[in-house]
């Protein structure tokens, strides 16, 4: 296992490219499993291969361990790199896939022999290690290439988006395979996807990139619950966070958001916010579908959003609400209980202490979540 640090590391290219990595200053805990999520050309393959040693970087360090890596090769890094292409050699059986880099480093015959049948074990791959790549579905292969990276016993795994090539349901069965498996082995891992929902659920932390700039570094519950500009707020979080800008309107002691003709009132932390700015001055606050639900006559202590209801997805027992309000498509996640219909008009009510706010000048997060 190993300590990983990433220390005013820059990559450039030529021409309009640019940065695609700036300044990432980032440490990885022995024994963490860190994700790096973003959106393609974020930066976050660029930091991977730099860590691997398949890019050279234009400035900083790389440590791994108490080594800096930055003029090492990929061989005496002490990684094991999973690609989203499995890279399997189709002549070989699966055995041989799985002992190849050991056996290029002359390891004793017993010890390839234990440690891919160990692999296997872990893996679930014993009984199919006569076989051929070309004979087994894609999440058995990609679990051969996990099993190649195993058997190396390295400091730490890099993986770059090992799961994209597979459906669905082989997706989420895999990624719990490899969740297992960073409980089992407790070996460093640093994962690179821009699936969202995999961060979620795999990563001990989550690293957002965006344009090559690190935005935050948390664990998915902070990130869910503090994201601290706009673009973290709506990257995290499926279905994504609704947002509505608009100006704010201060009457006494109260506050609303105005627009379109349309006036929100604000209360709770979002109030708070809202009494921090001019009259008139721009405010956004953000909703995520889940804390949204159907007002009643009980409701309290919540912000009221008036909607017209044009779609409507039936999830079984709940059901995706799409609607319009001044203007902008707002998303809500409601019990089917709730019996909402196309064509509805109807008040989305969320609690008060849920409501987000941003400054829509500089996307900063205001002081109106939890933490606050």
């Amino acid at each position: 296992m190993a300590r990983i640090e990433f220390q005013h590391v820059d990559k450039r290219y030529s021409g309009a490219e640019g940065l695609a990595v700036n300044d990432l200053n980032l440490d990885v805990k022995d024994g963490e499993f860190l994700v790096l999520v973003g959106p393609s050309g974020c930066g976050k393959t660029t930091a991977l291969r730099c860590l691997a040693g398949l890019e050279d970087i234009s400035s900083g360090d790389i440590l791994i361990g108490d080594r800096v890596v930055n003029d090492l090769p990929p061989k005496d890094r002490d990684i094991a790199m999973v690609f989203q292409s499995y890279a399997l050699y189709p002549h070989m059986s699966l055995f041989e896939n799985m002992a190849f880099s050991i056996r290029m480093r002359k390891a004793p015959k017993a010890e390839v022999e234990s440690k891919v049948r160990e692999a296997a074990q872990i893996l679930g791959l014993e009984k199919l290690l006569d076989r051929k790549p070309g004979e087994l579905s894609g999440g058995q292969r990609q679990r051969v290439a996990l099993g190649r990276a195993i058997v190396r016993d390295p400091a730490a795994f890099l993986m770059d988006e090992p799961l994209s090539n597979l459906d669905a349901k082989l997706r989420v069965q895999t990624r719990a395979e490899i969740a297992r498996l960073h409980q089992r082995l407790g070996t460093t891992i640093v994962y690179v996807t821009h699936d969202q929902v995999e961060a979620m659920t795999m990563g001990d932390r989550i690293c957002v990139m965006r344009d090559g700039l690190l935005q935050q570094v948390g664990t998915p519950q902070e990130l869910y619950e503090h994201p601290v500009n706009l673009f973290v707020a709506g990257f995290i979080g499926s279905p994504a966070m609704n947002f509505l800008t608009g100006r704010v309107a201060h009457d006494g002691a109260a506050a609303a958001l105005a627009l379109d003709g349309l006036q929100i009132t604000l209360s709770g932390r979002a109030a708070a916010a809202a009494r921090t700015c001019g009259d008139g001055q721009t405010l956004t606050i953000g909703m995520r579908p889940e804390h949204l639900d159907v007002a009643t006559a009980h409701t309290s202590n919540a912000v009221r959003v008036p909607v017209l209801v044009d779609v409507v997805e039936f999830l079984g027992n709940d059901a995706l609400l799409h609607a319009t309000v001044g203007g902008t498509e707002v998303v809500a996640l409601v019990p089917v209980a709730r019996g909402v219909a196309v064509g509805d008009r109807v008040e989305l009510a969320i609690a008060d202490d849920l409501v987000h706010t941003f400054d829509p000048q500089t996307d900063h997060t205001l002081g109106n979540t939890a933490a606050a």
